[in-house]
């Protein structure tokens, strides 16, 4: 980030700090965990948080110490990312390391986990913290899926308390409970119901795992909780004492499911290449995707309309202790923080910005706005009307590297495997002849012919055809030409008649077809031509006979005075006037 867009951020705290919000826990101050990253990482996580801007005085006078610039601007907004950043997967790593486990009288469980109970374990619960790397995208109105990478690592939090009976006596007799052992003896990672990673139990597992060729599922963490009580009963039978003892054992599963889209990306490129050598590229993927570099050092890049912000999971802000006798709310040692992805009002961008990549034409599925799935305190630049997704994206451009092709999507770390287009599927863009002639004119009118033919072959280009191929996709249109502020079409024969009643210089404009639909393709050209009435022998005629009748009155006026003259004579006229 320059100086200068610091700035004009910092300048914008003002009035976003005028709208304030309520939040129910604050994330941690910047710098004061060591969670792996630097204080300007770290303020840049918290999207979720109420952007109640202080000043950098108050600020020291507060916590006695001053903020770095980073740390200032996200107090005041929130920060967003051309990229899915990594920041979210390494807080959640190092933050899941506070989490604990209550002991075996104690369950500690975010209030959205679902417990089981059962004879002697209660309070149990397996629950999901968090699945990386991934991205939540904020599509539409509910359509929020979370997309995740085929390769990475759920983590949870699994935990119980145990029921003791009590002990009693009656008469003679005494019975005694005691707990011997208690653990999670067993997590499991389902895929659909079916196990995919099994590790030994633990209260905090993190299981990694690897899921090939499949679009959606539900993953599962399911855990197994065993414990093995002692009963000991006693009988009093005076001069001596019988005891007996028994183990009760009791296995329980709890579990928690989250729907998943698995994000694992084929785009399909589509080259073309244009007269002077300038390069087409196009590329489709039928998923949200973040963008692709045209050169092996990566500067020059194009992107879609998708931008990035990360924010925490809200879920886990407090947890609950909860023991035989009462529960208490305390806050979480551990947040994970996640990546989302939302459609940018900044729209897709080509860099570097001057002399880039230019886009010539993106497509994809219309939506309306995902606005309302953000939650509260989420300031950021998101559509506020209907936006397409651009699932497709052409650009042109001087230097493109094939080989170096990069296809990066919306999940950290994910880039897309390219599949060759069929042989003989490149395109390239021809030249095309465009011609302008008067072919009738008069003193009122003009027709013009508009010729247009492939400039190589000399074939008639049909811009009327309704054969016409569409074979890559996007919005399909026929090339046409503007000319007199018409817009027309050419016939089989590749030529259009135009009629024009005004004179002047007329220029004829051909606006091929993208090279994405059209097969032959072309690039614009221009031709001109003129007109004017004077052009004509008629229309010369016709310009005498408008200024003779024109010049009528002066005639008789001219005429009328010179016959008065020499009625009147000089001397008449000095006698008259002395």
């Amino acid at each position: 980030m320059t100086q200068r867009e610091l700035s004009v951020l910092m300048a914008a705290l003002f009035v976003t700090s005028l709208v304030t919000g309520l939040v129910t826990a604050s994330p941690p101050r910047p710098g004061t965990e060591g969670n792996g990253l630097t204080e300007n990482e770290s303020a840049t996580l918290w999207s979720r948080d109420a952007d109640n801007y202080i000043s950098q005085e108050e600020y020291q006078q507060r916590y006695g110490e001053s903020r770095t610039a980073m740390h200032q601007l996200a107090n005041g907004t929130d920060i967003t990312f051309k990229r899915p950043p990594e920041t979210a997967a390494t807080w959640t790593r190092n933050d899941f390391a506070d989490l604990e486990a209550g002991g075996s009288d104690t369950s500690v469980h975010p209030r959205h986990a679902s417990l089981e109970d059962g004879v002697f374990i209660e309070d149990a619960h397996a629950t999901v913290f968090a699945l990386q790397p991934s991205t939540r995208g904020h599509l539409e109105s509910g359509e929020t899926p979370l997309y995740i990478a085929p390769n990475g690592t759920m983590r949870g939090f699994v935990d119980y308390r145990v029921r003791v009976p009590n002990g009693s006596s009656s008469g003679n007799t005494t019975i005694e409970w005691s707990l011997t052992s208690n653990e999670v003896e067993e997590v499991r990672l389902q895929k659909d119901g079916e196990t995919i990673v099994k590790r030994d139990g633990s209260h905090t597992p993190a299981l990694d795992y690897q899921i090939e060729d499949d679009w959606s599922a539900n993953l599962t963490l399911e855990a197994e909780i065993s414990v093995r009580l002692k009963k000991t009963t006693r009988i009093d039978r005076g001069d001596e004492t019988d005891v007996e003892v028994t183990y009760r054992t009791e296995s329980l599963n709890v579990s928690d499911s989250i729907a998943v889209e698995i994000y694992d990306l084929s785009a399909y490129p589509y080259y073309a290449e244009y007269p002077n050598g300038d390069a087409g590229v196009a590329i489709f993927q039928s998923r949200p995707w973040q963008g692709y570099t045209l050169t092996e050092n990566g500067s020059a890049r194009v992107r879609g309309v998708w931008r990035f912000y990360t924010a925490r999971n809200t879920n886990w802000d407090t947890l609950v202790r909860s023991n035989r006798t009462d529960s208490a709310t305390v806050e979480s040692d551990a947040i994970p923080v996640y990546v989302h992805a939302y459609p940018s009002r900044i729209g897709p961008r080509a860099e570097p910005v001057r002399d880039g990549p230019e886009i010539i034409d993106t497509w994809g599925t219309d939506r309306p706005s995902p606005v309302g799935t953000l939650g509260e305190n989420i300031n950021i630049d998101i559509v506020n009307q209907s936006y397409t997704t651009t699932y497709g994206v052409a650009v042109r451009a001087g230097n493109v590297d094939r080989n170096a092709l990069q296809v990066a999507g919306i999940v950290r770390g994910v880039n897309a495997s390219i599949v060759a287009p069929d042989a003989g599927s490149e395109r390239q863009l021809r030249r095309s002849n465009l011609t302008v002639e008067v072919l009738q004119q008069n003193e009122s009118q003009a027709t013009l012919r508009i010729g247009l033919r492939d400039n190589e072959t000399g074939a008639p280009i049909v811009l009327s055809d309704p054969d016409r191929r569409y074979p890559i996709g996007g919005t399909t249109r026929n090339g046409y030409i503007t000319i007199a502020e018409q817009r027309v079409e050419t016939n089989a024969s590749g030529v259009a008649i135009v009629t024009i009643d005004e004179p002047g210089i007329y220029t004829a404009r051909y606006h091929p077809g993208s090279w994405l639909g059209h097969d032959p393709a072309y690039v614009s050209a221009t031709a001109t031509a003129r007109w004017h009435p004077l052009g004509t022998i008629d229309g010369w005629f016709a310009f005498i006979f408008e200024v003779g009748w024109q010049l009528i009155p002066f005639i008789v006026m001219f005429y009328a005075g010179k016959r008065l003259l020499r009625m009147l004579g000089p001397d008449d006229i000095f006698q008259r006037n002395p």
